[in-house]
């Protein structure tokens, strides 16, 4: 009965990142009367402080640069790279999320989203069948004042406030040692100070994408409740009919008569789901509202669940605040090593944050040390100590020593297996070959390199003092384990049927793409492709039962 709900809506989507965002965009744009709620004060989830960048092969931009992709190379990419993990990453799922991110792009650009390609990024594994450059694509810079008072509530602000670009990363890590990246670094400033002297207020990255989204959500006049959890999904019949809102003090019953999205992030903050099912406390780079809340309703309905056990994985070093920054270039770079415990190197320092991530956790005896030598510490930027180094000497965090050996022993190390880790590495440093990882080898160890260096330029010999060690944990982006969905984003059963009226997309998600990682954006591109199916699909009443007006 319609008193028994204190709203009634067409879509009702949780949570406010691009999944849920792109959702809301789909919807609205089909007709339907949405809302869209957020369980924290800050809205734009771990999109909003992310990279920003979306992996989607054969779009539209790399057609009109005339980059040649096709449906086909990026199927056999996905299926040589990914491999079998079950559902989550079917045939279809694959197939839907290729034939679907070009639609996408263009349909977001007609909203008014400003694309740029990052031409200069590969693939994470370039060298396997299907692999290219530049198939990751990023929102140009967005002044937030355009977002009036609803500016002041982005996560965005949370991350870097400057309109830094993805393809400016590789180059500014290096900006004031390389003549390339000093003028990226110098593009930047003026970039900064351009949007400064015209009155805006310029970002970058995920603070650019989260934005541009929220500023079509905005103008296409969807509500949007902060604060405002789902408690609970209300089911009849075996179909999902709307949602417990808590919301200023209540909880308020939100009839959905099309369909009840769940784009609300995973559970990279919730302590006993990460030690159940990763073994360790997590060192999250996600928001704190990334609770696995959606995940846990979902599964209450009756939702199979897939990939728990994963994330997306890279390394991170403390800081003196107890907070995780991501490691990314500073392990690539020429003069430097990764050791474990033992002080022995254990894979290819420069591979994808996944597959180092992986590597990593397979050591069990934690931490790994980042040893570095003066050059290093000198030639290239360390996200992590941007603030200043004393802070993380004060705390124990950075070490320095005048020899290996007075390094390994502040590291607890032996200081023979330490020099002779180093003395072996720079020997492959000097032929250009590391013959026990291949590091160097492909156009992806080579994106976070110094081409400066020869005959590798992710090599460089560890040989002048000082030298320096932080502690390398397993850090991630967010999880990759959740709700089961098929090619539709349609929340299934343990027996594979979709639940009526429950859809879900990003990292409430189980990942299309399995256990690993295939380009930059393998996040956020299917989680707004998939956020879109979801509305396109709950639009057209397909679902058995939906709801008549």
């Amino acid at each position: 009965m319609a008193e028994e709900w204190d709203k009634i809506v067409d879509v009702l989507i949780a949570g406010s990142g691009a999944a849920a965002m792109s959702a809301a965009i789909t919807a609205a744009d089909r007709k339907l009367d949405v809302l869209l709620v957020e369980s924290t004060d800050k809205w734009g989830g771990t999109t909003a402080i992310s990279g920003g960048g979306l992996w989607m092969p054969n779009n539209p931009l790399m057609r009109h640069a005339g980059a040649h992709d096709s449906l086909e190379e990026a199927l056999a990419y996905m299926e040589d790279v990914i491999g079998d993990v079950g559902p989550a990453s079917s045939r279809e799922r694959k197939l839907a999320f290729l034939r679907t991110a070009p639609e996408v792009v263009r349909f977001l650009h007609r909203h008014g989203v400003r694309w740029a390609r990052s031409k200069d990024y590969p693939d994470y594994y370039p060298d396997r069948p299907g692999g290219k450059i530049g198939r990751a694509i990023e929102v140009r810079p967005f002044d937030a004042k355009l977002l009036g008072p609803w500016a002041e509530r982005s996560r965005a602000l949370d991350g870097l406030p400057v309109p830094v670009m993805t393809d400016d990363v590789w180059q500014l890590s290096r900006a004031w040692s390389s003549p390339d990246g000093f003028v990226r670094g110098a593009r930047l400033v003026l970039r900064t100070l351009g949007g400064v002297a015209t009155g805006k207020r310029l970002l970058g990255s995920g603070g650019a994408l989260a934005c541009s989204l929220m500023y079509v959500v905005r103008n296409q006049q969807t509500p949007v409740w902060l604060s405002s959890p789902l408690t609970e999904l209300i089911m009849e019949d075996g179909r999902v009919t709307g949602a417990v809102v808590s919301r200023e003090g209540r909880s308020l019953r939100v009839r959905a008569r099309n369909g009840v999205i769940l784009g609300a992030g995973g559970f990279a903050h919730n302590p006993e789901w990460r030690q159940k099912h990763h073994g360790v406390p997590g060192w999250s780079s996600a928001p704190e509202g990334d609770l696995g809340t959606a995940i846990e309703l979902g599964a209450r309905a009756g939702a199979a669940l897939a990939l728990m056990d994963d994330a997306w994985w890279g390394s991170a070093v403390i800081g003196p605040d107890g907070h995780p920054n991501f490691v990314l270039w500073e392990r690539s770079m020429p003069f430097s090593i990764v050791v474990d415990t033992q002080g022995r190197r254990f894979t290819n320092e420069s591979a994808s944050y996944i597959d180092f991530g992986h590597d990593l956790l397979a050591l069990g005896k934690l931490p790994a040390w980042l040893v570095t030598d003066a050059r290093h510490a000198r030639r290239y930027l360390s996200a992590a100590l941007l603030a200043g180094r004393q802070r993380w000497y004060d705390a124990g965090l950075l070490l320095k020593a005048g020899s290996l050996g007075e390094l390994a022993a502040e590291m607890e190390v032996a200081p023979a297996a330490l020099r002779a880790t180093v003395e072996r590495f720079n020997g492959f440093a000097g032929t250009g070959v590391d013959e026990d990882f291949g590091r160097g080898r492909t156009a992806y160890d080579r994106y976070y390199g110094d081409p400066r260096v020869k005959p590798n330029p992710n090599l460089g010999p560890l040989e002048k003092a000082p030298f320096y060690a932080m502690r390398v944990h397993p850090g991630d982006l967010g999880t990759k384990g959740g709700l089961l969905t098929d090619e539709h984003a349609r929340v299934l059963r343990e027996d594979g049927a979709p639940i009526p009226g429950l859809y879900a997309a990003g990292n409430t998600t189980a990942s299309v793409m399995g256990r690993t990682y295939p380009g930059p954006g393998s996040t956020i591109g299917p989680a707004v492709v998939f956020g879109h199916l979801a509305a396109l699909h709950a639009a057209a009443g397909q679902s058995p039962g939906v709801i008549g007006r």
